[in-house]
């Protein structure tokens, strides 16, 4: 039966669950700031090296012919060096018509174009040049950090609960976004971001997944995408903060204080139910039930009660004497070796790509703001996309069109001038757009590829593999100070390949889902047989459930002990299991 089965007694997705799942919600847009906050954060505004007979307090402009006298210009970028200047006596005789020194030294101080930021880490700690690496190092942590905290507040909050785990990561999420604003030197402010970075995973992993318990099957497609779009919010909501706030210690303060409001959520949110009766705590559980059923103004039988709480008891049981699977099992087989490599590529271009682009809209030319509201704006048409497409049209249609699209978007910019920065824009928004799609995909088609045996292993595997992309991907953005294009071509030219790789994959859409180790080895080799038409319509129900839990994923939020063993479910009705058995 399940919990499943309480929730049709419940009235479904009801009036508490709505009001609950709202207030779930909203802790993804506070989490959105902090995720792509390293944007404004870390701003790098036009810089040059500052002269020897200027003062600390130099304006940023020059008039040419004092450029041309003070700054050697670069080969390969055809403008004036940023960090070397000539090594000569700025006397008036030689800055009014002498002739340029031929020796450069480099520069120990510079001076910003503070016209659109008033200060950022990079200008208070001068993190430019051969230091410029410092700046992608900061982003890079930051996801670290998010790995880190997807495993530990994913596994702290199945041993300890849902809800303290929400709270005790929104008070450390506040604390260390304070730290971070009032850093007295870099190597502070990174290690508090990164432990930000932690956080986030807590405060939105666990609320999303006390959301997606309290859903019924029907009902989770769209409360997981409704809740993604929420994230996008806080994404366009990020550069609004950035409008008004220029300098970097108040917006990092700013962007931190909305999560105070959630302190008040101790009062509301209540424990999972789900959480309470697997870890043998039913009376909690069934108070909470009756506490929902009284809100929805419905009446739960006891004896469904009861037989939730018998059922439970023997899943713990069988749970406790099964084998653990290890991520040797994938790579034993090679049809199945074959196809986790290609997944863990997957996951690693989407997630590479998905960041890089996120994190790349300064390079792009134009207003930056703006750059940045579109950006976090086409990821709404994206996962309404998802919605109406990923049921219809195939999973590896999805995945491998998307991926190939974003490719020849991206790889585009290659052939578009420098003085058309439009349509720049236009192609990486594009790219953008469908690298959000399969990303959304990627995560429902892994699922169905591996067998349920070695599903948790396989896609915990898989969430390594995209946290190292978004690892890389500021490295990858950091070329962009050599020649700005480069990043756009790497993204792109990953794209393309995945998509192309991802077509050698077997569709899942109405397959049978392989359940055993030789099911997943056969899988995509051989033809299956089809089987009854009643367990195909149940799985492909299941399989249309998991395609929700990407939400988790497009954070780095991937719950290694808790949404990916809700993928594993076969959470079948008891009136279609007695039908199944019937035939």
């Amino acid at each position: 039966m399940g919990y499943d089965e309480v929730l049709t007694h419940l009235g479904g997705f009801g009036r508490y669950q709505k009001k609950i799942y709202v207030l779930l919600c909203l802790p993804a847009i506070s989490c959105a700031f902090h995720k792509l906050a390293g944007v404004f954060l870390l701003a790098t505004p036009d810089y040059r090296c500052k002269l020897p007979f200027e003062a600390d307090n130099a304006t940023f402009e020059l008039p040419p012919d004092v450029l041309s006298m003070a700054y050697p210009m670069e080969s390969s970028t055809g403008k004036y060096s940023t960090c070397t200047y000539f090594d000569a006596n700025f006397t008036d005789d030689y800055l009014n018509g002498g002739t340029p020194a031929k020796e450069v030294v480099s520069c120990n101080s510079w001076i910003y174009d503070r016209s659109k930021f008033e200060s950022s880490v990079v200008t208070d700690w001068d993190i430019v040049c051969d230091r410029s690496w410092l700046r992608a190092s900061a982003d890079s942590l930051f996801m670290v950090g998010v790995m880190l905290g997807s495993i530990v507040f994913g596994w702290l909050s199945d041993k300890y609960g849902r809800k303290p785990i929400f709270f005790a990561s929104l008070v450390a999420q506040l604390i260390f976004g304070v730290l971070a604003a009032i850093a007295p030197e870099f190597f502070t402010y990174t290690i508090a971001r990164m432990l930000v970075g932690a956080t986030t995973s807590g405060v939105f992993l666990v609320a999303y997944v006390i959301a997606m318990e309290m859903v019924g099957p029907s009902d989770r497609l769209y409360a997981g995408v409704v809740c993604m779009m929420f994230f996008s919010v806080g994404y366009m909501l990020t550069s609004v903060f950035a409008y008004f706030i220029n300098d970097w210690r108040a917006l990092q303060i700013a962007l931190t204080l909305p999560g105070i409001l959630f302190l008040s959520y101790w009062w509301f949110i209540p424990e999972s139910s789900r959480w309470l009766i697997s870890n043998n705590r039913p009376s909690e559980a069934i108070a909470l039930i009756k506490k929902v059923a009284k809100s929805n103004r419905v009446t739960v039988p006891e004896d469904v009660l009861d037989k939730l709480v018998e059922e439970d008891k023997a899943a713990l049981e069988t749970d406790k004497n099964e084998p653990k699977p290890s991520l040797i099992d994938i790579f034993k087989h090679p049809n199945l070796r074959q196809k986790a490599l290609l997944i863990f590529f997957d996951w690693f271009v989407n997630s590479g790509t998905y960041y890089g682009l996120s994190w790349n809209t300064n390079n792009l030319g134009g207003n930056q703001l703006l750059n940045f509201v579109i950006s976090g704006a086409v990821e709404i048409p994206a996962y309404t996309f998802l919605l109406f497409t990923l049921n219809r049209w195939g999973r590896r249609t999805i995945l491998c069109g998307c991926m190939i699209f974003a490719g020849v978007m991206l790889l585009s910019t290659m052939f578009v001038p420098s003085d058309l920065p439009v349509l720049i824009i236009v192609l990486a928004m594009l790219g953008k757009l469908a690298i959000t799609s399969s990303y959304g995909t990627v995560y429902v088609f892994s699922a169905e590829q591996f067998p349920t045996v070695i599903r948790n292993v396989a896609l915990g595997a898989a969430s390594t593999s995209a946290r190292v992309g978004g690892i890389l991907a500021p490295y990858f953005n950091l070329l962009g100070d050599y020649w700005t294009p480069l990043p756009l071509l790497i993204f792109g030219a990953m794209s393309f390949t995945g998509g192309l790789l991802s077509l050698l994959l077997p569709e899942t859409h109405n397959q049978k889902l392989p359940e055993t180790i030789a099911d997943g080895e056969n899988f995509g080799k051989v033809k299956v047989v089809p089987g009854e038409d009643s367990r195909r319509d149940v799985e492909n129900k299941t399989a249309e459930e998991m395609q929700v839990l990407n939400a988790a994923t497009l954070n780095g939020d991937l719950p290694h002990s808790t949404l990916v063993k809700r993928a594993n479910e076969k959470q079948i009705p008891e009136a279609e299991e007695e039908e199944y058995d019937e035939k």
